[in-house]
């Protein structure tokens, strides 16, 4: 029931999601476990058990009879409302519905393994500009990169550590800051020649970053000064700003402050030293790794 339940909530939430922004602020769900790539049938774009996905026209029913049966009845979208909610979208059709806002120049609200995030195109100048407006950033905090695969992350960095530190530590909940290459957005992060590097170990983010021509610009989906979030409803105001949410469910605990600290953010660029910059949920691994297999330093030592 409690699938249900979310699904009732989140159909009543989207219908207030009215504003100024990129269009329509669509909602979608992913299948049931959405931080686990569903099986093959789901991916073709049948409904997730007890599901169901309606989109297209702004009267689309949407029938949310849940996985636990005797869900809630149909809701009806009043025409003229901009918000549409998808209910149980194939897997594949959530990453493409999300990669094609993401390169209309978009902002999309998405699940990671540590808290909600929303991105855009990194080397999309006026997409960056979008996000610093929407969340009120300062425009001299940076912004990190995310992508799909460690691969990836040699064309956009100078990379000075072991590839096979690297993979210790990505895909996982820790941003590492590096070099940044010449292949970047001159727009992103202009300030400074370092970029933090996030590869989130959630299948979602990483099919997208893989469906995307370049890195994705990822931030914390919140107001710059607000805590972080675990669910889609705890960003809500933000929905009419932005072309997309993907609702993964609750990340973690929502109860537990320790679930919202988002990665652990680490400074490799000074070789054989690292410099923790924000302590985020993974410190103890991350500095066990870094110190005890590769020899690393505190860069203050």
């Amino acid at each position: 029931m409690a699938r249900a339940a979310r699904m009732l909530a989140l159909a009543r939430a989207a219908e207030g999601a009215v504003g100024p922004g990129p269009g329509r602020a669509r909602l979608v769900l992913l299948p049931s476990g959405g931080g686990a790539r569903p099986d093959p049938q789901g991916a073709r774009g049948e409904p997730a058990e007890g599901g169901c996905w309606a989109g297209g026209s702004a009267s689309a029913e949407l029938r949310c009879a849940g996985a636990e049966g005797g869900g809630p009845g149909p809701w009806r979208q009043e025409p003229g409302h901009p918000a549409e909610a998808w209910c149980g979208a194939g897997w594949r059709e959530a990453v493409a519905a999300a990669a094609g806002a993401l390169q209309a120049g978009g902002l999309v609200a998405v699940p990671t393994d540590t808290v909600y995030g929303v991105a855009c195109l990194a080397q999309d100048s006026a997409a960056v500009r979008s996000i610093y407006s929407l969340k009120g950033r300062n425009g001299a905090k940076p912004l990190a990169i995310c992508l799909g695969d460690v691969e990836r992350l040699y064309r956009y960095c100078h990379v000075n550590v072991p590839d096979e530190l690297l993979r210790d530590l990505l895909p996982g909940p820790v941003t590492l800051v590096l070099k940044r290459s010449e292949e970047l957005n001159k727009d992103l992060n202009p300030f400074t020649s370092l970029v933090g590097v996030r590869i989130p170990d959630h299948p979602f983010m990483r099919d997208l970053a893989r469906a995307c021509p370049g890195p994705l610009a990822l931030t914390s989906a919140n107001i710059s000064s607000q805590g972080s979030t675990l669910t889609v409803l705890e960003f809500q105001d933000l929905w009419p700003q932005l072309s997309l949410v993907i609702d993964g469910g609750p990340i973690g605990d929502t109860q537990s402050p320790e679930c919202r600290l988002g990665s652990t953010v680490v400074d490799l660029s000074v070789s054989g030293k690292f410099s923790i910059i924000r302590p985020g949920c993974a410190l103890a691994p991350t500095v066990e790794i870094l110190k005890k297999k590769y020899g690393l330093v505190p860069e203050s030592s």
